[in-house]
Formats: C-alpha cells, structure tokens, sequence
C-alpha cells in the first residue's frame, strides 16, 4: 500500500482480499466471534497509511469488508480517530444473503451466502465524498469500475464504457500477476520484487495498464494477455453491470511498461447474479509414505493392501484416494531424490474415522510394513474441509445498498436491461495460410506457448496462447480438446470446453469438475490449478520446427 501510494500519482487505489476460500475463512472467523468476518490484513495496512492516502487526495476503495462490511467501516473510523484523523467511510452492503435463507430458499447448513454485486453501490459512495468505500462480497472488477463510475457519470447505459473498465479491472485484480508475477516467461523479465499494477482510465472505457516508475516486473501485452486469462470462461465475462466481450479485446503495446486495451464491447448482464455458497463438507486427513530406492510400485502396492485390510469395516472412512507421486531418480546422490511419495487422503462427516483410525493403522504398519518404513508426518487428528457451489439469483431479489459517510442508505437498482445467456459464438481455427508448417520436432509446449490457470469453484480454467501469427495458427488448429485430454490424462474422462480469442491469440479451457467441491475440499495435489498451464506447457509434442 505504501509503494502505491508513495511511487508515482494516483487517484484511487484498491485492493482485493476475497477468495472463495477467504469467504470461508472469514465465515469460520465469525462462528467464533460474531464482530469479526472482515480481513484484518487491510486494517494493519491502513495504520501505517491512512494518514499518507488523505494527506496525497487519495481515496481507497476495498472489499475487505468480506462478510462484515459496517463493522470494518466502523474499525476505520476507530482508527482514524486514533490517530488523529477524520476521513469520509461509507460501506456497501446487501450482498449477505444468509439471514434471508429462509425467504430465498437457501440450503440448509450454509456458513457464507454472499452474491456479487457490482460497481454502482460503490461509486454511490464515492459521490456522497468517501474517501474510503469498504465493500463485501463484490465482483473483483468492481472495485475498479466503480471509481469509473463515479467520475466518468457513466450510467447503466453505457455498456461499452463499462465492459471497458471490467475489463481493467480483471487485469488489476491479482496485483503483480499482471506485472511478471506467476508469468510464463519469467525469465525474460527481473520479477524478482514485481510492481503493482495501475490503469489509467479514460472516459470512453479505454485504459492504458502500466506501474510506478522504478518498480520490479515488467507489463507487456504478454503479461497483461496472462491476466485477461485467468479464471474466465469464454468470450462473454459475466458481471452484474456489463457482460464485457472478451473477444473484442484489443491489446497494444504503448511504450515501455504500457500497454494499450481499448475495443472493449459490452452487452447487457443476466438477470441474475452469482452467488458464492460455503458450507462445511466433511472432515479429511492425509498420510503420505515415503517410499525409497527399488520397488516402488510393489511398495505402494504393499501399502494399499496393509492399510485397507487394517482398517475396521464398521471405521472405515467414506472416501480413500491414493495418489503415488514418482518424484524418486534412479542411482540418487541423495536419499530424498531416491524416494518417491504415496498420498492417502481420507474424507468422511466422523472426525474420528479420519483422525483416530487413521493414525491406529499407520501406526500399526510402522515394524511390518514395506522396507524403510516412514512417513512426512504423523496422522495428526484431521481436519474440517470446505464446499464451495456457485448458485444464481434475481438481480431485484438482492438488497444492494450504499451507505454513505453522512448515514443515508441509498438502494442501488439492478440493470435495467439485462439479457438472457447466449449461446457462443462456434469455434473457428485461424487460417492455415495454405503452408504447410514443414519439418516438426519433439518439444514443450511451452517453448512456444504461454499458459495461466487457475480455480472456478469445483472447475479448472486453462488459458492458452500463443506469441506471434504463425505460433496462433498452429496453436489454434493443433491443441483441441482431444489433445488436451491426452496430454492432461487428469482430464481424460471430464466435460472440457474450448473457446478461441483469436484478438489475444488464446484458447480458453474450462475443465469442469477437475476441483470436486472446490479448493477448500483439497480434492487433488494443487487444490486451485495454479500449476494445471504449467504442467501443460511441459508436455511435449510435435511442433513445426519454424516456431522453434
């Protein structure tokens, strides 16, 4: 906060603290104590800085206020006045939709019920005079489009000018990813401290995405295409003001360290907005058994039968998932590279069958078991796991409300003119160019193609795109569905959808199921994908030598 503040001009700084797996945190927060669900982060932050922000005219604009945004908005003022200082806080709420659970049908057992609002509650603060606006569970664009709002006076109409800032807004929303941070060719750049991100906003919805002078990273229409990809789904991004065109994208470069977005097109949201449900899943836990030198698959399979057969049948955990992970090299210098690792991860809704059982049959195992018997851990006593499920609700059934730093409530109206989900637009490969690509080589698909991934509740995005024409024409033609499938066996028997942006020369993948429940269930060795393009971009196939 204070790099952004001290590094460069700037008229709005935000700052995103929600998750799906922070709403649950935040909800378990407040089950222990009903005055918390806010992200204390934010307040230790804004000691240091208040005082700097109001002294520059800088106004701040935050989702921290997760599942209590008035408490948060009163804990500024608090410290505010604490430290001498008297700024303008209005909040925005109504995105809580658990103490309506009976009236809007909501299942039983939620710990978190929250929809994502959109920008105009928060630029209703911003013109009643807030220099601070706290918010809850908003769309992460919103917090920059807001601000747009307010001082373009953009209204519901003005689709464009909104997809636009959406559209800016995603690319800030991950802070250093768009600046070299979780790049795919990091190694082009210094990211070893990455800046922060900045856009500057015009009034026909363009922006240009730079940093401070003398800041880390690097923005370059390849990191900003990273983040245009993570985490959508499609040509069309929903959001409760705009459903900004994904396709109509234009990225241009605009100097060092600017790059140009502009050609945004907007259409009309749904009728309806997301809504992020957390409930409490189960109890899980996890032993993991280090395997060393030959045998390892006879080992492993040693393993499973002793534990299985030692488990009580009337004990036994409703869900058992074995993952043996061959991170063991042959005639290692070191024991740990001649060891290989076997994952069991037991669910169930009994702690007990996931903790004290667990623990009695390893434990049991440890003098009769495979040679060079020994574990990561000890079985601990396991642990409760989270659900995430997306759910969709009526715009006008939703309480969206602005409450300004004088006190007045102002109801925030939904979209006037929404539309219904439209079909996508077919898929259609780029041009062969009537060449054919001549000699290929076995090679990564990484040497030619960059890759971000990430979590969509229980699915796993995959962007995909390629550097120049040529490498966009191959890419386009050549990694289908059907390949992705067999260079990700992972995927092999789940639904997957593929759209073309041929604007971004990037393909986007959503693998639906990939996740089970979500991140916080921890259904697979990395919960959230981040690694899913990573492990993509290893893969090898046959690539035309000209791209090489």
């Amino acid at each position: 906060m204070r790099e952004m503040l001290t590094g460069g001009p700037l008229d709005v700084l935000t700052g995103d603290y929600l998750a799906e797996l922070t709403m649950l945190i935040l909800a378990r927060d407040r089950l222990k104590d009903p005055s918390l669900g806010y992200a204390k982060t934010f307040l230790r932050q804004l000691e240091e800085c208040l005082g700097l922000a109001l002294e520059r005219g800088v106004r701040i604009v935050v989702n921290a206020g997760g599942l209590n945004p008035a408490r948060l908005a009163d804990a500024v003022r608090e410290l505010a006045k604490s430290q001498g200082l008297d700024p303008a806080v209005g909040h925005v709420e109504g995105d809580d939709l658990l103490p309506r659970r009976q009236e809007l049908v909501l299942p039983e057992g939620l710990l978190a019920a929250n929809a994502y609002l959109g920008a105009f509650g928060i630029a209703e603060c911003l013109r009643g005079g807030a220099d601070v606006v706290v918010t809850g569970r908003v769309t992460d664009a919103a917090l920059v489009a807001g601000p747009a709002v307010a001082h373009f006076g953009w209204g519901a109409g003005d689709l464009d000018a909104l997809a636009g800032a959406v559209v800016a807004g995603h690319v800030l929303e991950c802070g250093a990813q768009a600046t070299g941070g979780n790049y795919a060719f990091f190694r082009e750049h210094d990211v070893t401290r990455p800046g922060f991100p900045l856009a500057e906003l015009h009034a026909d919805g363009s922006s240009v995405i730079t940093k401070h002078p003398g800041t880390g990273g690097a923005v370059t229409v390849g990191t900003v295409t990273a983040q245009l990809l993570y985490e959508t789904g499609g040509p069309r991004y929903l959001g409760p003001d705009v459903t900004a065109r994904l396709d109509t994208v234009r990225l241009t470069g605009d100097g060092p360290d600017r790059v140009r977005i502009d050609g945004v097109r907007g259409e009309a949201p749904p009728a309806t907005l997301k809504a992020g449900l957390n409930r409490l899943g189960g109890h899980r836990n996890e032993v993991v058994f280090v395997l060393t030198g030959l045998d390892i698959e006879a080992k492993a399979a040693l393993v499973r039968r002793q534990f299985e057969e030692g488990l009580a049948p009337d004990r036994r955990p409703a869900e058992l998932r074995w993952t043996l992970a061959r991170t063991d090299h042959a005639d290692a210098a070191t024991e740990e590279a001649a060891s290989a690792l076997l994952r069991l991860t037991a669910r169930d809704g009994d702690p007990a069958r996931v903790g004290r059982e667990l623990g009695r049959v390893a434990v049991e195992m440890g003098l009769a078991g495979y040679p060079g018997f020994h574990l990561t851990a000890p079985p601990g006593p396991g642990a409760p796991y989270g659900v995430f499920e997306a759910a969709y609700i009526g715009a006008g059934e939703v309480e969206h409300t602005a409450v300004l730093p004088d006190g007045r409530r102002v109801t925030v109206p939904p979209a006037p003119v929404t539309a219904t989900t439209q079909e996508e637009p077919e898929e259609r490969a780029a041009e062969a160019g009537g060449a054919d690509p001549g000699p290929t080589r076995r090679a990564p698909l990484g040497l030619v193609a960059g890759a971000r991934s990430g979590d969509k509740g229980g699915d796993a995005n995959l962007g995909v795109w390629a550097r120049d024409e040529p490498g966009w024409r191959w890419l386009s033609r050549t990694l289908t569905t059907e390949l992705l499938r067999e260079l990700l066996p992972e995927t092999a028997e789940l639904p997957i959808t593929r759209h073309l942006l041929p604007n971004l020369r990037a393909i986007d993948f959503t693998i639906t199921g990939l996740l089970g429940e979500g991140v916080a269930a921890q259904h697979r060795f990395d919960p959230q994908a981040k690694a899913l393009g990573e492990w993509l971009r290893s893969r090898r196939l046959d690539i035309p030598e000209a791209l090489l």
